[in-house]
């Protein structure tokens, strides 16, 4: 079977979508906001433009899915289960593409298979879901078999087209993409958010407009790729490091977003940064600290605190520590 994202998925949401007794159980075994996060919602304007479901911008123009992101490389390769989010028949498979970020030099390898490794469920009342960029060699179902709503297909992976271990959960109805957040369309940009507007999740589920991955020392400033795939995160300091830098890493950035970043010693604070983006960003990481201008570091405890700000109110904040011996 052949999955495409640019293909397979037929339209943008075209109006209402009347749900009846049909709901989505959470697909990832992950905590959302904890261990994994939505990184991207299905697109509701026509056009360049690009707005999701909240009025806000976290999509990208003709997005027609919901991408459930992991922190790191390092969580995908220790495992993460996706699992059917209803009960239904599996319609296709692909499982042989390897997990590897997406570049020019193999964009033309990835045209007409952007999704990658994935699974296709077909339900009642012309329901179908789609799971893409599955690790390779994970997919677990075959063409045909029935499944129920939980049942493990595979797990989260790098294939196809795709920049970070996500997993890709489109949701369409007679081949029309419906947004399981806003089955009926987005919401009034010109009224407040209700929180009790109409969802096909089992469960509600919080929106996050953007808020931090993961933060850590180090050494020097850290390459981004060195970040994503969780080994900056493991860096080990002492007292004779030859410079103390925190870094934090979020999503969901928008231009004048602020991220102010303060490292605080045994003798209190000695580093106050703060930086204000200069363009949307959907993954990055921003990075301050000093270099050792004595013979060592103070012995004790140093805490790093990260907050992101938008128009003056705090989105997320968070908080690394780190013994110096």
């Amino acid at each position: 079977m052949r999955l495409s994202v640019g293909a397979f998925l037929l339209s943008l949401v075209t109006g209402p979508a009347v749900a009846g007794d049909f709901t989505l159980q959470w697909p990832l075994d992950c905590r959302l906001g904890e261990t994994c996060h939505i990184q991207q919602y299905v697109d509701h304007l026509p056009g360049p433009a690009t707005q999701d479901y909240r009025c806000q911008g976290l999509s990208y123009s003709g997005h027609k899915g919901t991408d459930i992101a992991l922190p790191y490389l390092s969580d995908m390769q220790a495992g993460v289960t996706v699992r059917a989010a209803a009960s239904g028949v599996v319609q296709g498979t692909r499982n042989t593409m390897p997990d590897a970020y997406s570049t020019q030099d193999n964009a033309e390898m990835l045209q007409g298979r952007e999704c990658g490794n994935g699974v296709v469920l077909r339900h009642a009342d012309g329901w179908e879901t789609q799971y893409c960029h599955m690790k390779q060699g994970s997919v677990l179902v075959q063409k045909g078999q029935q499944v129920e709503a939980g049942t493990d297909l595979g797990e989260v992976g790098l294939s196809g087209k795709t920049q970070f271990p996500h997993l890709h959960l489109s949701l369409r109805r007679n081949g029309t993409v419906v947004d399981p957040f806003a089955p009926e369309g987005r919401q009034s940009c010109d009224t407040p958010a209700d929180p009790a507007a109409p969802s096909l999740w089992a469960e509600p589920l919080p929106y996050q407009p953007g808020g931090f991955l993961g933060a850590g020392f180090s050494t020097q400033v850290p390459e981004f790729q060195t970040i994503k795939s969780g080994e900056a995160a493991r860096t080990r300091l002492t007292t004779k490091s030859p410079a103390l830098v925190f870094w934090a890493y979020a999503f969901g950035g928008q231009m004048g977003d602020r991220v102010r970043l303060t490292i605080s010693g045994p003798k209190g604070v000695f580093s106050v940064h703060e930086i204000t983006l200069e363009r949307d960003q959907a993954q990055f990481f921003r990075a301050s600290g000093k270099r050792l201008r004595n013979a060592a570091w103070d012995y004790g405890r140093y805490t790093a605190l990260a907050v992101l700000l938008r128009d003056d109110e705090e989105i997320d904040r968070i908080e690394e520590v780190i013994d110096l011996r």
